[in-house]
């Protein structure tokens, strides 16, 4: 047999499996999505091109390990919900909304949406607490110039208070990325020309409204608490210093759990706010770390050049392990809470 005859016929086999791959497939399949070539961060192809745009706007190193944990969060979300799309447990399509929204608030976080920034984020660190325009909330700004003011705070209880204001004015932050997005959402279904064919079933728009009123019943709480420690101090001993640790308490607490069902998952808070901690002192290792790279850069010494960015490379893949398990924690414990029942009585 000729070597052209062989090349021929091996070109109709690669055709045929690459259409047999294709039909079985799709935009969706397994071998696009899941088997991932050596390099690529994530299974999802869209989750690869956020993570691209990411490092090509050259996000702080401790942003990149933030939004990283994020899309490792979202892609574990998005392969669970494969699974049940292709049992037939996703008739309604809320789950699928609920991960676009989810990516959505990601993108817009990190100012990935195409929107223009117009303010600085400070996320997870306390800088000097002393530029209140970062907090973009008057309100927020009398609160935290009071408590700056009122003599009642030692400088180590100003920096957590800092910490809980620039906390609060995230999840105000991501409620109202949901509330747009949700608005969106409805605008389209308004101004399709056959609505009938798009229909939002009531049990959908339950849905989302839902993950509103609990995001907004969490931003009043969170307020209300801002408010009395502003006017009286860490009065008394505390249970938590981390602001997401206190959330998480105060949303127990009003939880329909049993008392001995409460001091287990205190206990539990108390692991996961160690586990938080320690995952925030590794970020500020990583900020030394990439500062000193910079420096060690501008040397041009080639010998340590290489070795500062192995150690800044094994530090970054460390912390993005340990934010992914930070932040499924957080997933998990919240779920928990949420299956338990909040009362919302205060809304």
């Amino acid at each position: 047999m000729s070597s052209a005859v062989c090349r021929w016929l091996l070109l109709c086999s690669l055709s045929v499996l690459g259409a047999r791959a294709g039909g079985e497939g799709g935009k969706y399949s397994r071998d696009k999505n899941e088997n991932r070539p050596e390099g690529v961060e994530f299974r999802i192809q869209k989750l690869n091109q956020v993570w691209e745009k990411a490092q090509r706007l050259q996000l702080s190193s401790v942003k990149l390990a933030e939004i990283h944990s994020d899309l490792k969060i979202q892609e574990k979300d998005e392969l669970n919900w494969k699974k049940l799309k292709a049992e037939g447990l996703d008739d309604d399509g809320e789950k699928e909304a609920k991960l676009r929204r989810s990516l959505n608030v990601i993108l817009a976080k990190y100012g990935l949406d195409g929107k223009k920034q117009t303010q600085t984020e400070e996320n997870n660190y306390i800088k000097d607490g002393t530029e209140n325009d970062v907090l973009n909330d008057p309100r927020l700004e009398k609160l935290w110039n009071k408590a700056k003011s009122s003599g009642k705070f030692s400088e180590e209880e100003l920096d957590n208070l800092w910490r809980e204001f620039l906390h609060h004015k995230e999840k105000t932050n991501e409620y109202n990325i949901l509330m747009d997005t949700v608005t969106r959402t409805e605008e389209v279904h308004k101004n399709v020309i056959n609505p009938d064919e798009h229909e939002l079933k009531p049990d959908f728009l339950h849905s989302k409204h839902a993950d509103l009123k609990e995001k907004l019943h969490s931003i009043n709480h969170g307020f209300e608490r801002l408010r009395k420690l502003s006017h009286e101090g860490y009065a008394g001993g505390r249970d938590f210093t981390e602001p997401r640790v206190n959330d998480l308490w105060d949303m127990a607490k009003t939880a329909n759990f049993s008392d001995t069902e409460l001091e287990s998952f205190k206990d539990e808070l108390k692991h996961f706010e160690t586990k938080v901690e320690k995952h925030q002192h590794y970020q500020k290792q990583l900020e030394i770390s990439h500062e000193k790279l910079k420096h060690v850069v501008e040397t041009g010494d080639k010998e340590h050049i290489q070795k500062s960015k192995v150690k800044h490379n094994a530090l970054t893949e460390k912390i993005k392990e340990m934010g992914y398990k930070v932040k499924k924690h957080l997933q998990d414990l919240s779920s928990r809470i949420s299956k338990n029942g909040l009362s919302h009585n205060e809304l």
